[in-house]
């Protein structure tokens, strides 16, 4: 088996994983593996934006008090507390790399406003917010001399310090890089002093989602199977606004479509979200999607309408270009006609372990981004707090790297041995397990769960676990067959915190409890790979002193 070695190894091409290579890149050699093009990634996606404290009418307090109130009183404060604080600078930094924010008539950065924020702190690229970081960043890294960036390379596992000949002993079971399937589906040992997981999430749990097709969860899947744990993966926050049309597929409809005045109304003509809560439109994420899922559900309709049209044409194609031009391939004008809209999976507010520097439980292992769970989002993630969250772990994690990057050689990694009796021939068998996953996990552990829904999930996804595994231990490996793997381990994660989580929070909405149980559950539930589910400390409120949230 070959074996190749960097300094530090990056294993994803969003912001988070980009940025933290940059860092990186200043003190050893980064190498960047993504399963696709390297744009290919959910930062390309992000429409909303990057929320910072940046206007002069804002606070930090006030974003704090944001987080939490979206949080569900599992965001953890001193950790809200310091990406808020560090988000400003940073954001300045995007700017000098040459991110073209968009800016108002004085030359002022605009700034705008989503649901559970109290004020416009919303830094944006129009509705491309995405898509212009990571443009900027792609072009950073591709000129940059300490990195490489290997596309369409799958990271199958990673390597510890037991499957290493001359492993490192005083790191004990330390992560010494991963094995990589390359795309002559060679599978090649990659060492590295430092690994960074940057994967992105795993939206494509379930049918339907607003994330491309690469959030298969599979940096969770890699640290979970390697012995780090787990928390709050049973928090999947479903984006309430996703397209609804047969042709369109993961098609997002801004949430700053919201923020700037666009309604809800049910098929009959009726705006309910007042009914619901009294912020309306701006609610936060999950209250918005239950109601939507709600009123569809009880009227038996296929979706509800977005009304921008009173925004006008002028406005929405200049704030809304992305939007506008999306649904117009579709036969929808924003400007004439109310857009049908679904909740579909968006985010997941749980992930890997990882402390106020992203490191792991695991040594020189490192979460940043979606793949993390870093305790800013709770139980809920406020809008846009994910952009800013994977800029301010990857740059702390890049720092606290510099400490391993040390002279010397990578011990060498055991042979990743796989079965070697070529590709399966019923190829269908793994695209029927695919979709059941998929389908199970949205009927039965999603926007609306109940006891007798999750129970009857467990013995029906068990199997499908047991037939992949099946596959695996049997079958030389592909993307497919990797990704299928990953994503069976997700969905077990989901519905196993989730039937553990005996209360209604966040995003976590079980008919069978009314609410919170702050006695027993106002903390983190914590998944290792031996044992049973463990429970975090109680988490602290954060008494507001500020007046105005």
């Amino acid at each position: 088996m070959a074996q190749k070695q960097t300094d530090v190894l990056v294993i994803g091409s969003g912001l988070a994983g980009l940025w933290c290579a940059l860092k990186a890149s200043e003190y050893g050699s980064v190498t960047v593996v993504t399963k696709k093009e390297r744009k290919e990634s959910n930062t390309n996606y992000a429409q909303g934006g990057l929320a910072a404290v940046l206007g002069p009418e804002d606070k930090p307090d006030l974003h704090i008090q944001d987080t939490l109130g979206a949080g569900g009183g599992l965001c953890h404060p001193d950790i809200v507390d310091l990406v808020v604080s560090s988000g400003p600078p940073l954001v300045r930094e995007l700017l000098e790399l040459g991110v073209n924010f968009t800016r108002n008539a004085g030359g002022e950065l605009e700034l705008g406003k989503e649901g559970g924020h109290s004020r416009r702190r919303i830094v944006h690229a129009a509705d491309r917010t995405g898509a212009a970081i990571e443009k900027a960043l792609i072009d950073a890294v591709a000129t940059h001399p300490n990195i490489e960036v290997l596309e369409h390379h799958f990271c199958v596992d990673l390597i510890l310090a037991s499957r290493m000949s001359g492993g490192a002993a005083e790191d004990g079971e330390a992560c010494w890089g991963a094995y990589i399937l390359d795309p002559d589906k060679e599978v090649y040992a990659l060492g590295a002093k430092a690994t960074v997981l940057a994967a992105g999430g795993a939206g494509k749990v379930y049918l339907y989602t607003s994330n491309p097709d690469v959030a298969t969860g599979d940096g969770i899947a890699m640290a979970f199977r390697a012995g780090a744990r787990v928390s709050n993966m049973e928090f999947v926050q479903f984006h309430p606004t996703c397209l609804f049309h047969p042709e369109a597929k993961s098609f997002l409809i801004t949430e700053a479509l919201r923020g700037e005045g666009a309604k809800l109304y049910t098929m009959d003509e009726e705006r309910f979200m007042t009914r619901h809560d009294s912020r309306g439109e701006l609610a936060p994420r999950d209250i918005v999607a239950r109601a939507i899922d709600h009123e569809t559900k009880a009227r038996g309709h296929d979706h509800v309408w977005l009304d921008a049209r009173h925004l006008g044409k002028e406005f929405l194609e200049k704030r809304f270009p992305q939007v506008t031009e999306g649904c117009r391939k579709f036969g929808i004008d924003p400007v004439t006609d109310r857009i049908p809209v679904v909740p579909a999976a968006h985010y997941i507010c749980g992930g890997v372990r990882a402390n106020d520097e992203g490191a792991t439980d695991i040594p020189r292992l490192y979460a940043i981004g979606e793949v993390a769970h870093s305790g800013l989002h709770g139980a809920n993630r406020l809008a846009s707090n994910s952009l800013l969250e994977a800029l301010v772990f990857a740059d702390r994690a890049s720092k606290s790297i510099r400490a391993l990057v040390k002279p010397g050689t990578v011990p060498e990694a055991d042979r990743w041995i796989f079965p070697s009796s070529g590709y399966p021939r019923e190829a269908g068998i793994l695209n029927h397990n695919w979709r059941s996953v998929r389908r199970l996990m949205w009927g039965y552990v999603g926007i609306e769960r109940s006891n007798e829904r999750l129970a009857t999930a467990a013995p029906r996804l068990a199997l499908i676990k047991q037939e992949v595994d099946r596959f695996y231990r049997r079958y030389a490996v592909d993307t497919d067959l990797l990704e299928l793997r990953n994503l069976t381990l997700i969905a077990e994660l989901i519905l196993r915190l989730a039937t553990e989580r005996k209360e209604s929070r966040g995003l976590n909405y079980n008919r069978d409890y009314e609410g919170p149980d702050n006695v027993f559950y106002k903390r983190d539930s914590i998944l290792g790979r031996v044992g049973d589910v463990s429970w975090g400390t109680t988490i602290p409120d954060l008494t507001s002193t500020t007046e105005g949230t």
